[in-house]
């Protein structure tokens, strides 16, 4: 393929989070004045960076203040942008199929949509997995987007609000299950929004008044970390006030409860299903493409579907074999579907003009875990080194920072990212340190 003509062809890739957005800038930054035209698609609007949405659950994190608009993106970084949710694709064609985008009242904004592409990237990420038990989806709130983390922290203001008025001395119950990241950090931020609404005028909800129950069905929270910083999680949650229950199944949930598998009733206002991820269970219907049990599209070793070598996947949602010594998968998390976007990224090139790319090889840069404001615990550096690197404490929450700012400067370089850090800490000084409404 000629030089020229290797750039008029058509990238599609659907799925605005870690992974797609900061391919879709990066190539869009590259070849848009070579010709090679970039489109992300996206349901929504705006991109919050989904390790934070425990911090916008609690009103810790403003996400009017912090969200990437996609459009105002698209526009700085050359790519284009379609707002819609992809429903199909017809692989001999070549095109994707979008779903009519509709109003909140019903009324059809835009119709459905085919888009041709060249090549397609999949970076759709996951969902939440309830795992098919009972009276989860009904009773339990989840966090897989800002929609309902927004959801999520008006139903925690509500509460708080009632929680007010009692005179009974009676705590705001929470229940949590999945001991993971996500469980644990929401578990210390609901501590540190119930010291912050007391500042605000909200009497009987200071933490003493805040009763969580954080549920782990393995052996442990945190189950992938080294055993010292889970005991070192575990003991900063029990500090707080955190009840934290390991080796216990949930079977069901009800109005206001949680059912273990012996039985036993785990009582609460608010319940929060945060065990296990999959991806979205239209994966499994994309014209044939190969799926696992948890809905992953199946790529090979340079990220290319198992079946249709125009067509990729990255993050959450891809089945990828890791090639190092701890063997299995790629595990669903920020730091996996920023490095496979670098890596399509490097290669892309070779990718356009029909070449083989080398394989993707996963690395492990340790796992941080974020308590609020009351600690940071985590290992560095993974298996880049002998053993890990143990951190708590300020260092610890200045490399756990220090990833999303690594994510803002792949979106916007280096000197907006530091206009943008600066803006942020002003608003510190400026605006309530909780989101009130």
């Amino acid at each position: 393929m000629s030089q020229a003509n290797r750039y008029e062809q058509h990238v599609i890739i659907v799925g605005g989070g870690a992974g797609g957005l900061e391919l879709a800038t990066r190539l869009g930054r590259r070849y848009a004045r070579k010709g090679l035209r970039v489109t992300l698609v996206d349901r929504e609007t705006t991109h919050v960076w989904k390790p934070l949405l425990h911090e916008v659950a609690t009103g810790r994190l403003d996400p009017g203040i912090d969200e990437v608009n996609y459009r105002a993106q698209a526009r700085l970084a050359g790519f284009q942008f379609q707002i819609g949710s992809l429903e199909g694709v017809d692989r001999a064609a070549r095109t994707i199929r979008l779903a009519p985008v509709v109003s909140s009242d019903g009324e059809v904004l835009l119709p459905e949509r085919t888009l041709a592409y060249d090549y397609l990237v999949i970076a759709v990420g996951s969902r939440t997995n309830d795992f098919g038990t009972p009276g989860v989806a009904e009773h339990c709130c989840f966090l897989d987007d800002r929609r309902q983390a927004d959801n999520f922290h008006h139903q925690l203001l509500d509460a708080c609000l009632k929680m007010s008025q009692r005179t009974d001395g009676s705590p705001l119950r929470v229940a949590i299950v999945g001991g993971g990241a996500t469980g644990v950090e929401l578990s210390a931020e609901l501590y540190n929004a119930a010291q912050q609404l007391v500042s605000y005028g909200f009497s009987n909800v200071d933490p003493q008044h805040m009763a969580v129950t954080l549920i782990e069905a393995g052996p442990n929270i945190l189950g992938a970390l080294p055993t010292r910083i889970v005991n070192a999680a575990r003991t900063e949650l029990k500090k707080l006030g955190v009840d934290v229950r390991e080796q216990t199944q949930i079977v069901e949930a009800r109005e206001g409860a949680l059912i273990t598998r012996t039985g036993e009733e785990i009582a609460a206002d608010m319940m929060v299903w945060a065990a296990g991820v999959k991806a979205p269970e239209l994966m499994t219907r994309l014209d044939g493409l190969e799926t696992n049990a948890r809905n992953q599209l199946v790529v090979g070793p340079d990220l290319r579907t198992s079946r249709d070598e125009h067509i990729f996947a990255i993050g959450d949602c891809a089945q990828c074999e890791r090639r190092d010594e701890e063997g299995g998968f790629v595990p669903p998390r920020a730091q996996a579907a920023h490095q496979m976007a670098s890596h399509l990224y490097r290669h892309f090139d070779s990718i356009l003009s029909g070449e083989d790319i080398p394989a993707y090889v996963y690395k492990d840069y340790g796992s941080l875990v974020s308590l609020s404001k009351y600690s940071t615990v985590g290992n560095l550096m993974g298996n880049l080194t002998r053993g890990s690197i143990m951190l708590e404490g300020h260092l610890a929450r200045l490399v756990y920072v220090s990833l999303y700012r690594m994510h803002q400067v792949a979106l916007y370089g280096y000197i907006k990212t530091a206009l943008v850090t600066l803006v942020s800490r002003i608003n510190r000084v400026i605006r309530p340190r909780l989101k009130l409404h």
